[in-house]
């Protein structure tokens, strides 16, 4: 349906202030966005929304990438699509907490009671954070996240993108918590979730595991230490950067073709400081060119580190605790003394107690050598991350088995990559995995490991026979809820049971996105309409995170991918070329923007922003978007003002047939940007032709428009189509301008109305044509100017030459109006068009 015309009513003085506020509230009055559910599964488009994560304020790079979302969800919702467009808030997890802990001045102790009547300061230290129990912390998080969705809700609304709102959902809402937990407890019966006790990489601040996925490299500055171990034959010469850790070393390991070390291969040496006997051993990942060509192999110091433990059978020394400081006690086979000096120590004094000790024992050659190398850490995180040994639960993904990844290559094989390119970030991620998904964090605002443990006649955990509760009893807390055939007594009791006090990683939750926004085994009837999903639109820097995780457990659970398309955004960058995020304080809140030059203005700015591409953060385009949305209410009070179309006035004038030949090849070129996802070309082609429209159309036609007859009667039919098609081909990205002008002259809503087709526009002109005569009246307008008169000025004779002069014979009465020309001359000739004026008065000076 494109809305019925009806007589225009203009206002005298049309504005875009409060046009936001109008229509969203019209909007949600009307239902306008409401999802159809009765409507076939070949006739609905699902997005899989991406749940922006609540802690804190939105900034101007996400109304960048969802405006690209909203685009194409309008812009299939006018092809007739029943669109489903929910939004999530991803409330949980440590972003959350860390926000609570901030903003309320507290942190969680799991070993206090809850305090019913527990009321955070007036005025919180972040800095001297009041302890609380678990209970009191979570339901701080979900005070403040219940703040911050409310204003993210009311910036979306003001940004105007078409969600349904009645589909709103939360990561931590009971919905989600029983999706996440019933899609894990089916892991876990199917062998794809196991419980592991291995080496970990752990951030020290946050006190929690990290996964693979929430690694990054920094640059640190270090520096190697040489030591001298004591060998049978002299001294063996290491370089280290992390002397602390040599009461942790097990192990020498050189090249096995490295020459110099051969001889030492199956020998012991001894530890510098702690005496302590220690293999040489040969291993393939051993570098003869680093350092000395000998490496110390500490549990844990890196990952090369946990690779030789694991492959050489060695045995464990942990030194380094949860806490990022040495442990109380020396591990087996190490001294008291002198690990007395180092015990509780932060790895960083440690080091420097160390290297003390290393100098007066003479174990030290030469002074310590400055360096920079990349350290990894977690993307949140402000230290370097250790590796210690935990107990953690696992999801498989290929990362150990070479069958499974070549599965889930597969599936990204399946699905289509918007831009192509993309998927190639997908791949490499998936073929350098080097182990399964740890999913386990041991924070408290999130979704539960939903398991508990029997307890031995001791009060150990049986950590092999966890107990799993029924799915019909979903969401649960083991760290409150009990067990089935055990009561609240029994809890931390010899014989009774312990709930797991870990929560999932929030990736766990976000993975099911799908089903949880489409009601998986809660909805059956929704979800069979939705699912696999059309669209997950994201960013492109967590392929490796949301995506990924998102495929393995659809792969896992549905056996098919979870979506059919993936549109990939780019990041803001700030004017120096960086990434604009809050970590880095170079963010632009959209607030600011949105009041200064409205919601389409921006959404313009960030429709130009190219599929995958990053885009600098420019108010100059800004700027222009508020420019084109004040023409499109001045224009389209201009069209209207020419008066009623009648239902049998004939588009029948050359020039209007060539206009609207034009206007059927941008409807043709802007849809096939919006089926390849290239909202950005369907925006440009619309607004090139849009100026056009207005600086070449409107000028010629104009006082033919204002006659009578049926020549005036073709101008305003072709002005009014003209009109509908533009303001619908501009909807999907102006949506407040264009719906406020369609309510002037037509029913209903323009995000309502049928996307344009060819088949409404007259077949037959010539699309040059316009141009032609444009060119024609542009030059005509240069003389006029290069002879200092007005435009209104009167022109006695013109004579138009060139190759296609002979073709405005059709145009020349609406040429010689717009040109106040009293005699023109239309001469075919050979080379470009040319103008030649005869004024009526003589040009001053």
């Amino acid at each position: 349906m494109t809305g019925q015309p009806r007589t225009p009513n203009v206002p005298s003085k049309p504005s875009l202030d409060g046009l936001e506020e109008k229509w969203v509230r019209r909007w949600d009055a009307d239902g306008t966005y409401r999802f159809d559910r009765d409507r076939p599964r070949d006739e609905v488009f699902s997005i899989d929304t991406p749940p922006p994560t609540v802690s804190g304020s939105l900034h101007v790079g996400h109304v960048f990438s969802y405006t690209h979302t909203d685009t194409v969800a309008r812009y299939q919702r006018m092809r007739g699509r029943a669109v489903f467009y929910p939004m999530g808030w991803d409330d949980n997890g440590l972003p959350t907490e860390r926000r609570v802990q901030n903003h309320f001045g507290v942190r969680t102790d799991p070993a206090l009671p809850y305090d019913p009547s527990f009321e955070p300061p007036d005025k919180p230290d972040p800095k001297r954070q009041i302890p609380i129990s678990r209970r009191n912390f979570i339901e701080l998080c979900e005070r403040l996240t219940a703040i911050d969705e409310k204003a993210f809700e009311e910036m979306w609304r003001r940004v105007g993108l078409s969600v349904d709102w009645s589909l709103l959902y939360t990561t931590i809402g009971d919905e989600s918590r029983a999706a996440s937990q019933r899609a894990f407890l089916r892991n876990l019966a199917r062998g794809e979730a196991y419980l592991a006790e291995a080496p970990t990489l752990w951030d020290v601040t946050f006190r929690t595991a990290v996964a693979q996925a929430e690694l990054e490299d920094r640059d640190h500055p270090g520096a190697f230490h040489r030591l001298r171990f004591h060998g049978p034959q002299g001294p063996v010469l290491i370089d280290t950067t992390r002397p602390e850790l040599l009461p942790a070393c097990v192990a020498l390991v050189a090249h096995p073709d490295d020459e110099r070390y051969r001889p030492l291969f199956g020998t012991t040496v001894r530890t510098p400081l702690f005496g302590v006997q220690v293999p040489v051993l040969a291993h393939r990942l051993a570098e003869p060119d680093k350092g000395s060509g000998i490496a110390m192999v500490c549990t844990f110091g890196d990952v090369n580190d946990v690779t030789w433990w694991r492959e050489l059978d060695l045995p464990t020394r942990a030194v380094v605790g949860w806490d990022g400081r040495l442990a109380g006690e020396p591990p087996q086979g190490v001294p008291a003394h002198p690990y007395d000096e180092l015990a509780g120590k932060t790895v960083f004094s440690a080091k420097e107690r160390v290297v003390e000790l290393l100098r007066e024992s003479g174990d030290l050659d030469g002074e310590p050598r400055g360096v920079t190398r990349p350290v990894k850490f977690y993307e949140k995180g402000s230290k370097p991350l250790e590796i210690v040994t935990t107990r953690q639960w696992y999801i498989r993904n290929g990362g150990r088995d070479a069958d499974l990844r070549e599965k889930l290559l597969a599936r990204g094989d399946e699905l289509r990559w918007h831009p192509a390119y993309m998927k190639g970030r997908y791949d490499n991620w998936v073929e350098g995995l080097a182990g399964d998904w740890l999913i386990s964090r041991q924070r408290f605002f999130g979704v539960p490991i939903p398991v508990w443990y029997p307890l031995d006649g001791n009060g150990e955990p049986d950590h092999d026979r966890p107990i799993v509760p029924d799915e019909s009893a979903l969401p649960v807390d083991p760290y409150t809820d009990v067990p089935p055939g055990y009561t609240e007594e029994q809890r931390g009791e010899p014989d009774g049971f312990v709930g797991d006090p870990d929560i999932m990683d929030t990736w766990a939750t976000s993975s099911l996105t799908p089903q949880i926004a489409g009601g998986w085994e809660r909805d059956p009837d929704l979800f069979g309409r939705v699912f696999p999903f059309d669209l997950r639109p994201q960013a492109h820097d967590i392929i490796r995170t949301w995506l990924f995780s998102t495929v393995v457990r659809a792969h896992l659970e549905h056996g098919s991918p979870p979506w059919s398309d993936v549109a990939l955004s780019g990041w803001i960058l700030d004017p120096d070329r960086k990434k604009m995020s809050k970590s880095k304080g170079n963010v632009v809140t959209p607030i600011s923007l949105l009041e200064e030059y409205g919601s389409d203005a921006v959404r313009y700015w960030a429709a130009n922003g190219r599929p995958g591409t990053d885009t600098a953060f420019d108010t100059g385009q800004i700027k222009v978007g508020r420019r084109l949305a004040i023409k499109i209410l001045n224009a389209s009070k201009f069209v209207l003002g020419f008066g009623e179309v009648r239902p049998d006035d004939e588009i029948r004038c050359p020039l209007d047939l060539a206009m609207l030949a034009g206007l059927r090849g941008v409807v043709a070129e802007a849809t096939g940007a919006f089926d390849g996802h290239d909202y950005t070309r369907a925006l440009e082609r619309t607004e090139r032709f849009f100026w056009e429209f207005c600086d070449d159309y409107l000028e010629l036609v104009k006082q033919r428009a204002y006659g009578e007859g049926a020549e005036a009667a073709s101008a305003r039919a072709a002005l009014n189509t003209a009109l509908s098609v533009m303001l619908r081909l501009f909807a999907p990205f102006l949506p407040f301008v264009t719906e406020e002008v369609w309510s002037w002259w037509r029913e209903g809503s323009v995000h309502r109305a049928s996307w344009p087709a060819a088949g409404e526009l007259p077949d037959g002109g010539d699309a040059t044509l316009l141009a032609v005569a444009a060119e024609a009246l542009r030059q005509v307008r240069k003389a006029k100017s290069d002879a200092r008169l007005s435009m209104r000025a009167e022109v006695a004779a013109a004579t138009v030459a060139g190759v296609r002069a002979g073709e405005l014979a059709g145009v020349a009465g609406d040429l010689r109006a717009a040109g106040r020309i009293a005699d023109l001359d239309l001469r075919e000739g050979g080379g470009d068009l040319t103008v030649a004026v005869e004024f009526a008065e003589q040009p001053p000076g």
